[in-house]
């Protein structure tokens, strides 16, 4: 009996114990649920409503930080533009921002040019800042990315002036040679040569304006909405046919060749211009009685076959460090010879937005004293309009003022990389 009972008895005990042990794990696994995690601090739980989803479709960097200035939210875009490493704000400037709004409740702005990270090059990231108080213990900080504008504004700057420089010429001969005519009324043979003077001021004027139309309408036009097969022997025949008066006043004979029966695939009226503005250069840059060779061959290539289409003169050549510059807008090599030729400055930039619009490029070859080749590289017929059905164009543009960053680099083409050396029986025209 005293043996049940000593069980008995060592049973309730054992009980007892079992449940206060419950009870206490119980109030401790609530006490832990109830705790504020590291990761709950850092989450959605200490936004305000509705803040997490802002900040998801903003397209600025953004990044919240708490009263101890650490990060509490931050974007992928800011982790990519470097503002914040390690949980912390890697800006200084930006970080002292915030504490003075934090202190005064003050939304603050300013711009800050920002060393760029991993280029080595020492360029600097344009952005504007802007802070301001989110509730009684954070701040938002919103970075927006001005670099690209900032580009785009210099391009369009440097555009203006030099349009504005180049208009003014002709427009100022013509104002001064109308003054000489009126003054020289008694004098035929006087007014007979300012009225010369005027009408190529005038031509020069006239070819400025068509040529920044030109320019403006390959830079903001898609041309493969109205793309089509173009031969391109019928471009090489329009192309010589459109400087044929300067070729036969200076004497210089020009040769077509290569392969026969090519078809690219694009706007006709922009190829015709593109490669007319390279023969039209080899003609005006070549000295009298040399001759200017066009040649067109097809290339196989990894990404479909394209169409080469060389233009070779045996002009005054271009150095090195012209080349890395010629397809800048009004950019010229010799612009004392430019004036006497009329040149503006314009045709390689034309040609260069064609041949990027049209999937393809133009490069060059050249050496001083031995004259240059110009190679228009554009995709064949069929390849190109299979593209273009499955993806639409890629343009060279930049933002809403049309324009584009010219980097004018050029890949050196030899001459024997073209066909123009072996031209099979060309057509010699006068």
């Amino acid at each position: 009996m005293d043996v049940n009972a000593a069980v008995a008895a060592a049973a309730a005990i054992a009980g007892v114990l079992t449940g206060v042990i419950a009870v206490l794990a119980f109030r401790w696994s609530e006490r832990e649920q109830k705790r504020p995690t590291r990761s709950s601090l850092h989450t959605d739980a200490v936004l305000p409503p509705g803040v997490d989803t802002v900040l998801s479709v903003l397209r600025s960097s953004a990044v919240v930080l708490d009263e101890a200035d650490a990060v509490v939210k931050a974007s992928s875009a800011a982790y990519a533009l470097g503002l914040v490493r390690g949980g912390k704000l890697a800006v200084e400037p930006m970080l002292q921002m915030a504490r003075d709004t934090r202190r005064d409740g003050e939304i603050r702005q300013v711009e800050l040019d920002l060393p760029r990270r991993g280029t080595g090059r020492g360029e600097a990231l344009a952005v504007s800042a802007r802070v301001a108080p989110l509730g009684s213990r954070l701040v938002l900080l919103l970075v927006e990315d001005l670099t690209e504008a900032r580009r785009i504004e210099a391009v369009r700057r440097d555009f203006v002036a030099n349009v504005s420089h180049e208009l003014k010429t002709p427009v100022g001969a013509l104002s001064l040679l109308s003054e000489a005519v009126m003054d020289a009324s008694d004098d035929p043979e006087a007014v007979e040569r300012f009225a010369g003077r005027m009408q190529i001021e005038a031509t020069r004027l006239t070819s400025l304006v068509q040529e920044l139309i030109d320019l403006s309408r390959v830079q903001n036009d898609d041309p493969l909405e109205d793309a089509e097969p173009v031969r391109v022997d019928e471009l090489v025949a329009e192309a010589i046919d459109r400087c044929r008066h300067q070729a036969g006043a200076k004497q210089i004979t020009m040769a077509a060749g290569g392969a026969a029966d090519l078809r690219v695939w694009g706007n006709r009226g922009q190829l015709a211009a593109a490669l007319g503005n390279l023969v039209e250069n080899a003609v005006n840059y070549s000295p009298a009685r040399t001759r200017v060779g066009i040649a067109a061959r097809s290339v196989n290539a990894p990404g479909g076959d394209h169409i080469e289409i060389a233009v070779t003169d045996q002009g005054i050549g271009i150095s090195d460090k012209d080349k890395e510059r010629i397809f800048e807008r009004f950019y010229r090599v010799d612009p004392a010879r430019s004036r006497a030729t009329g040149g503006t400055g314009l045709g390689l930039a034309i040609v260069k937005h064609v041949a990027a619009s049209h999937g393809g490029e133009v490069t060059v070859w050249s050496a001083e004293n031995q004259g240059s080749t110009f190679t228009l590289r554009l995709p064949e017929a069929g390849a190109a309009r299979d593209r273009s059905h499955q993806q639409p164009a890629r343009h060279e543009r930049a933002g809403g003022a049309g324009l584009d960053e010219e980097a004018g680099r050029s890949t050196p083409t030899s001459p024997e990389s073209t066909a123009y050396e072996t031209l099979p029986a060309p057509e010699v025209l006068p």
